[in-house]
């Protein structure tokens, strides 16, 4: 019988917890999976703290480290109960935590997580804390999920395209000849969900009928381009310490009179042609793209990355066997075997480390 891992993942939508279990075979095979939606309250907290509001951050940041672990271990339990399996039968769960803050080039990342609660209450060896090692040798820390999409999509002989359309956009490059490279290449779902929650009062524009009502402002659109974030080469990495709200409203005080849904238009411009510009400079002669996370269900997003790709086949990861909200919290079971099995997790050619690490620390049941 394989080995039994589990992933759980909180990524920068704020959009709840993807928990996975998975068998450690050579293929690997999806067990069962979990999406819990964040409390309100939880979400609002983590939105707060990752703003940088700064009113008793310390004891508010560990009652939240406290709180999601709550929620984790409730996903874990949840995850277990769907496959019937009993967490004695697992062997480690990779549990990634919460970013509220990124900043490698100062030297630290920091992602909550009180993850010896996690470990307390569910009877499951956890790895966490798998950014920071990668930063101590130099690195960006992320992303981390090229190497488990090397494992997952590559195709020997083409050159493959996997991106992920979370709060922030991340792409991995798969060259025909087993390279790998990967980065962040700017926002997603963290200023698209932002502005529909603002205007729509909804989480997000659904299927991003929203965005395809309206048109794109090509002023605004130059405005949110003209970022040093977009020009820099990779290894680079970034979160919602850049892109987030005031970023956004900076740009726009300078463009009056622009509507709400045009604003939308451009988000999601602009998200595809950051990402169009990335994998056109870097791999311009991959064939295939596959797309996880939320944004995967984003069909005005999905639709316009096509029409900024020609030739290209754009496709969720659904047409590889892995469901687009799997992929994440698969990644991070993955990680949690690499550390298990004493493993290098990060690849220094993504990151930037100084070379290949083990990564994470472990709270043993």
């Amino acid at each position: 019988m394989h080995a039994l891992y589990a992933g759980l993942m909180s990524g920068t939508s704020l959009d709840g917890v993807d928990a996975v279990l998975v068998e450690a075979s050579p293929d690997g095979r999806l067990r069962a999976h979990h999406h819990q939606p964040l409390p309100v309250r939880l979400h609002d907290e983590l939105l707060a703290l990752n703003a940088r509001d700064g009113i008793d951050e310390l004891a508010r940041a560990a009652a939240a480290a406290r709180d999601l672990a709550d929620v984790y271990a409730d996903s874990l339990a949840a995850v277990l109960a769907a496959a019937g399996v009993p967490a004695t039968q697992v062997r480690a769960v990779g549990a990634h935590g919460q970013t509220v803050r990124h900043r490698p080039e100062q030297g630290y990342t920091i992602q909550l997580l009180d993850a010896a609660r996690l470990a307390e209450r569910s009877g499951v060896d956890v790895v966490a804390n798998l950014r920071s090692r990668d930063v101590a040798a130099g690195g960006q820390g992320a992303p981390l999920v090229p190497a488990f999409h090397a494992a997952r999509f590559a195709r020997p002989g083409e050159d493959t395209a996997v991106l992920n359309l979370g709060g922030i956009a991340n792409l991995t490059l798969l060259a025909a000849d087993g390279g790998v490279l990967g980065f962040d290449t700017g926002p997603a779902n963290a200023l698209l969900d932002h502005w529909a929650q603002q205007h729509l009062g909804q989480a997000y524009d659904a299927h991003g009928a929203w965005a395809a009502g309206g048109r794109v402002d090509p002023g605004l659109l130059a405005s949110l381009r003209d970022e040093a974030f977009f020009r820099a080469r990779p290894p680079k990495s970034t979160g919602r310490d850049l892109f987030e709200p005031g970023w956004l409203q900076a740009r726009l005080a300078a463009h009056p009179g622009i509507t709400p849904q045009d604003v939308m238009a451009t988000l999601l411009a602009l998200t595809v042609s950051t990402v169009a510009d990335a994998l056109l400079s870097q791999a311009p002669h991959t064939t295939r793209l596959r797309v996880c996370g939320g944004g995967a269900r984003n069909d005005a997003l999905m639709a316009a990355l096509a029409r900024a790709l020609p030739g290209m086949e754009v496709r969720d990861t659904h047409a590889d066997g892995v469901a687009p909200e799997h992929v994440e919290a698969w990644a991070f079971a993955w990680l949690a075997q690499a550390f298990v099995e004493r493993r290098p997790g990060n690849l220094p050619a993504v990151t930037g480390a100084i070379g290949p690490r083990i990564l994470g620390a472990l709270y043993p049941a």
